[in-house]
């Protein structure tokens, strides 16, 4: 059993700061150690099975930036234990040097101010580290360098943000992620729907086996259909799934007999999969086969079956239309679930297997659910955003990003009430102008991504079932919130013309 211990100064951080249970240790490869937190006065002890160098992260309260995860350097074990503002602040510099010195060398323009805000990070980092014998003036001197560390990163993203998005309009032949949205169970108002087909590309169609088959053998075609005709007429990009949901209460009641024999399941799942393609084939060429394969969740399926579940779903329909560009839906990529201890395989692990299996995917589309509990993440800023997607890059493969952010804090009587938002969730209290402004921070950024080939909002609007609290941009009573507007400024960035395969 390996430990590792951090010193929290002052101690009266710890009596508001829920977060630090939920931190993890990372190995060298990005693998999450089954991490268990432990604490003793102003002492944090994290305990995992290795005893090898590791990376603490930890969402760490930062003056004017809220809460946002942050990473330590690579430590080792000792018996002293670290200072923890001290390890995040270096953590956070190391992260901000390597990254500039990359895009240096790819001729990006670096910003003075950039290099000023990290320079005066460096400064109070320096100063922090002469001081470790005063914990508390160090500590002190250590939150300094971390607010202006995570200002010097804003400045930074937002410089390349701008950058990437200018190639882009340089080069047509390259251009930002198409902008969807996921569309809801029902029938929208025409208002709604004008609205909808005037601000997103594409669109996310829930043809969701629980919802078409909730009785063995008898399927409700006719929501779906409306809503295929919508796209068609439109000229919208439809993409649709996620046909098999592996997540809590995704798959139909009556498949939970044959929960036990994988072998059934498989054929059941098959046969749903291969009806829904073919019914729609030629219509929707883009494809979210399967959701929540790494997290899991649904019936007593392993993470094994769920693998052997994911691949069989996707050859399944690769063979029923070659046509088609098939997806998986990954949701908390960065991984920080494994902490608990019931995963062996990384997210990343999961889809370079199905990649490794030559099964035709064409795409991952990573599902990133910022303030919500206990299945979601907490919040990150853009730094870490470019970095996950630079890191699921190398798969080489399309990816895709579906977003979620709340925009109040009370409960959502059409929302999945196993959800709640967890506070706080970013810089300020949760509002609609909260939610606007998050989707004005990390959309672009997503959107210049070469490696991004679409970006979709969870769903439309909060009028109607739903799995996210208060994640719509549209209000229940049919107004749009202010994160519509954010999104549809958003087209400026690319061409306006909706996206076709």
């Amino acid at each position: 059993m390996g430990v590792m211990r951090f010193l929290v100064q002052p101690s009266e951080l710890l009596d508001d700061w829920p977060e630090v249970h939920r931190a993890y240790v990372t190995g060298f490869d990005r693998h999450v150690f089954p991490t268990q937190v432990e604490l003793e006065g102003n002492l944090v002890k994290c305990q995992r099975p290795h005893s090898d160098s590791g990376k603490l992260h930890v969402a760490f309260p930062v003056e004017q930036h809220g809460r946002p995860v942050l990473t330590t350097t690579s430590l080792r074990e000792r018996e002293e234990p670290y200072l923890l503002p001290l390890e995040l602040a270096r953590g956070k510099i190391a992260e901000l040097r390597d990254q500039s010195s990359a895009w240096e060398i790819i001729r990006m323009e670096i910003p003075e101010s950039y290099r000023v805000a990290e320079r005066r990070a460096f400064q109070l980092l320096a100063q922090a580290s002469a001081v470790q014998n005063d914990p508390d003036e160090c500590c002190r001197i250590a939150r300094r360098a971390l607010t202006a560390a995570c200002d010097a990163s804003d400045v930074l993203l937002k410089s390349y943000t701008s950058q990437r998005i200018a190639v882009c309009h340089r080069a047509p032949s390259n251009p930002p992620a198409s902008l969807g949205c996921g569309l809801p169970w029902g029938t929208l108002n025409e208002e709604t729907k004008d609205l909808f087909c005037s601000t997103f590309q594409a669109a996310a169609i829930p043809i969701e086996w629980k919802r078409v088959e909730p009785v063995e053998g008898q399927y409700h075609w006719d929501i779906i259909d409306q809503l295929v005709d919508c796209c068609a007429e439109h000229r919208q990009l439809p993409r649709g799934g996620p046909l098999i949901d592996l997540g809590a209460g995704g798959l139909p009641q009556w498949l939970q007999p044959w929960e036990h024999d994988i072998l059934n399941m498989q054929s059941f799942v098959c046969d749903w999969v291969e009806t829904a393609v073919s019914r729609y084939q030629g219509r929707i060429r883009l494809w979210e086969v399967s959701a929540y394969g790494n997290s899991g969740g649904a019936l007593a399926i392993s993470e094994e079956n769920r693998l052997g579940l994911v691949a069989r779903t996707l050859e399944t329909a690769g063979r029923n239309d070659d046509d088609a560009q098939l997806f998986i839906r990954i949701d908390q990529p960065w991984g920080d679930y494994q902490a608990r201890g019931h995963h062996r395989l990384s997210p990343f692990q999961f889809v370079d297997a199905v990649v490794r299996s030559n099964l035709g995917l064409a795409g991952v589309n990573l599902e990133i659910n910022v303030g919500y509990r206990p299945r979601g993440g907490s919040s990150r800023d853009m730094l870490s955003f470019s970095r996950l997607i630079d890191y699921w890059s190398m798969l080489g493969i399309q990816i895709h990003v579906t977003l979620a952010f709340p925009s109040d804090v009370h409960e959502d009587p059409n929302a999945n009430q196993d959800l709640e938002v967890a506070t706080p969730v970013w810089r300020r209290p949760c509002n609609e102008d909260v939610q606007a402004e998050w989707v004005e921070t990390f959309v672009p950024l997503l959107m210049s991504k070469p490696a991004v080939t679409g970006v979709y909002w969870t769903h439309l609007t909060d009028a109607f079932p739903h799995q996210f609290p208060h994640a719509g941009l549209i209000r229940a009573d049919g107004t749009p919130k202010p994160s519509f507007e954010a999104l549809r400024s958003q087209l400026s960035f690319g061409t306006t013309q909706p996206a076709t395969l």
